[in-house]
């Protein structure tokens, strides 16, 4: 299947003629690829070509230029719109400047192969996305689970934007970014906000037509005397009850149920995109086209810092078990761990238990 139209570094460069300096203002020159349709959709491509986005009110500063292969953002990544007041119950943290560089591909390759990324993308304004978290709720009876951002179980102060601040003083967002979705809002129904890392745009329907292929499990969760804790507050924390969303292995993907992909993708008149909707995942966890080493990162820890590619064994449990037995099947299994499952399954019972992957992990550390 044909995904990008192979004159589109072309016809981004001669947007770049046209659109030098759009400060402050969602009215910026067409990519020149033309509406697409989708049925009775049309998409409007705009941001695709070189822009600045500048606001006194908030101090943003993003500026995009293009090269023959590379969308480059150079970013302080402030939003230029109104947040929630940070610190805030939930997150002690403040918003402050960042110095961020981006590159995306202008012609992007799709392998149809879900890559798992901490960090998907980066809305149009510079700030990023980020929809997992790095809270993991332990129970005594030998389960984890990792909290998803958007439940009601735990306060990790988001604002109206579905976003809050890292310790580091950056604002991501975790969910559809409200504010971003009005001031790019160019009255189609997809709205144009930003670009994942392997150089696909990221959209959002305002009428939600398009549904993500994710299901609730049947069934209760286990586990007993269960806790969660950060470096602020400890509390207990009931599981028991069915899969809700409160936990990110809550749900399944089904292929073929929704409208979307593994990845919250789908393909409109031969260009492939992804979509930030209202339901879980809410942004992509995975990629399905070509990307870097560098955005490959491994989940967080709770201060924010980045664990690069080797995220805790416990981490790894959490996120891929999804019965909850404590270890992890073949099935259960994703990403790199899928071509290591044989050497990490050490007694070769079928299975990776923790001590397996505490194994694997040390190992790695220890590697030069």
């Amino acid at each position: 299947m044909k995904y990008l139209n192979k004159s589109i570094g072309i016809m981004a460069l001669s947007v770049l003629l046209i659109c030098n300096s759009c400060k402050g203002t969602s009215e910026h020159s067409h990519d020149g690829l033309g509406e697409h349709s989708h049925a009775t959709e049309s998409v409007a491509n705009y941001y695709f070509g070189a822009y600045s986005l500048e606001d006194e009110n908030y101090g943003t500063k993003t500026k995009v230029t293009l090269t023959a292969n590379q969308r480059i953002m150079v970013t302080n990544a402030l939003p230029n719109h109104k947040t929630g007041a940070f610190p805030t119950k939930g997150n002690p943290n403040t918003i402050s400047a960042q110095n961020r560089t981006y590159t995306f591909p202008i012609t992007p390759q799709y392998t149809g192969k879900a890559e798992w990324v901490r960090e998907p993308g980066v809305a149009l304004n510079g700030v990023k996305f980020e929809p997992g978290t790095a809270e993991v709720v332990e129970c005594e009876t030998g389960e984890n689970y990792r909290v998803e951002a958007l439940q009601d179980v735990i306060d990790l102060g988001l604002d109206f934007n579905h976003a809050h601040v890292q310790p580091t003083g950056a604002y991501h967002y975790h969910g559809t970014p409200t504010s971003v979705i009005q001031n790019f809002d160019t009255g189609e129904d997809l709205v144009h906000i930003g670009f994942a890392h392997d150089g696909f745009p990221m959209y959002y329907s305002k009428s939600g037509k398009y549904k993500p292929s994710y299901k609730a499990l049947d069934g209760n969760r286990e586990g007993e005397e269960c806790t969660y804790e950060n470096p602020h507050q400890s509390m207990d924390i009931s599981v028991g009850g069915h899969h809700d969303g409160t936990f990110t292995s809550d749900f399944e993907y089904v292929e073929g149920s929704g409208d979307l992909d593994e990845c919250n993708g789908i393909t409109i008149n031969g260009q492939y995109m992804y979509l930030v909707t209202n339901e879980f995942p809410y942004v992509s966890r995975c990629l399905m086209g070509e990307v870097s080493q560098s955005e490959r990162q491994g989940p967080p820890n709770r201060d924010g810092r980045n664990q690069g590619q080797r995220p805790s064994a416990k981490a790894i449990i959490a996120e891929m078990d999804s019965n909850k037995d404590g270890k992890l099947s073949k099935n259960e299994i994703k990403g790199p761990l899928v071509n290591e499952f044989s050497t990490v399954d050490t007694n070769n019972d079928g299975f990776i238990s923790l001590e397996e992957l505490k194994n694997v992990n040390q190992e790695k550390r220890q590697r030069p």
